[in-house]
């Protein structure tokens, strides 16, 4: 067999990155140079300062940003929220998968619990901040908030996964006298796996974002809602938007690392 070329291999090491860095690039850079147009649009119309005030250039977010990110208090107020959220999506997906377990298998349990679950899914979101925040302190709205639109979506998901499991795989499992543990870790667990994933990436996104408007009208110390709301208040605009993008970049990444880390951990389901 002939040796492969070390120059030879390390450039196969690169193709493939680089080959996924220019699939993903045109995008981004497609909507960049629409946001520059658009700001120099905004800049020849208005003139001044009054770009800054409406549209500000992308060269002047990205310097906001990296102003921000060489400081402590940035990273204290993006570890406070992400502490919220983290902490009310794990009460939501715990209470969301109970309600699904007691819903599928007590009949009185449904009629009871899922008119509540379905009037939290439907009622604006504005309208439970202003609620919970009179109830409780400021700082444990966000969390409360996430954690009621997580119930919903978990609960939906997985409702519908447990009524979905073969009931012959189940009757088999009886029939062999499995024990209840097994069961759940032989069927129930690999038929829900699609279904877990979708609540639990789906929730994450909607936890993320209803915490981070329950800061903004809460206004908790630190978090990233407060620093929004002020931006806004003191029409630093660049800031504004730098904290926007912060704020979506930090949703999108939570997704993707949770994803990653789901699938991985489905892999070992049913084994």
């Amino acid at each position: 067999m002939a040796a492969v070329c070390p120059t030879t291999r390390s450039t196969m090491g690169w193709a493939k990155p680089l080959k996924k860095l220019l699939y993903a690039l045109p995008a981004p850079a497609f909507w960049l140079g629409v946001w520059q147009l658009s700001a120099l649009w905004v800049d020849q119309r208005v003139g001044g300062r009054g770009n800054e005030l409406l549209l500000p250039y992308p060269a002047s977010v990205l310097n906001a940003l990296l102003s921000l990110v060489g400081t402590g208090a940035f990273w204290g107020t993006v570890l406070a929220s992400l502490g919220r959220v983290a902490a009310g999506l794990a009460v939501g997906v715990l209470l969301g998968a109970l309600l699904a377990v007691l819903t599928c298998a007590l009949p009185w349990a449904d009629r009871l619990f899922s008119p509540a679950i379905r009037v939290v899914r439907a009622a604006p979101v504005a309208s439970f901040i202003l609620l919970v925040l009179l109830w409780t302190g400021r700082n444990a709205v966000p969390a409360v908030i996430a954690a009621l639109m997580v119930v919903p979506v978990v609960w939906d998901s997985l409702s519908r996964g447990i009524q979905a499991v073969d009931r012959k795989l189940l009757e088999l499992a009886q029939a062999y006298r499995f024990p209840w543990g097994r069961t759940v870790r032989l069927i129930y667990l690999p038929s829900l796996r699609p279904h877990i994933l979708s609540a639990l990436t789906t929730a994450t996104g909607l936890a993320w974002k209803s915490g981070v408007a329950a800061e903004v009208l809460c206004l908790p110390q630190p978090s990233l809602g407060h620093q929004i709301y002020y931006t806004k208040y003191y029409l630093d605009i660049p800031e504004l938007f730098a904290w926007t993008a912060v704020t979506v970049a930090l949703s999108m990444a939570l997704e993707r690392v949770l994803r990653i880390c789901l699938t991985r951990q489905s892999g070992r389901w049913g084994t």
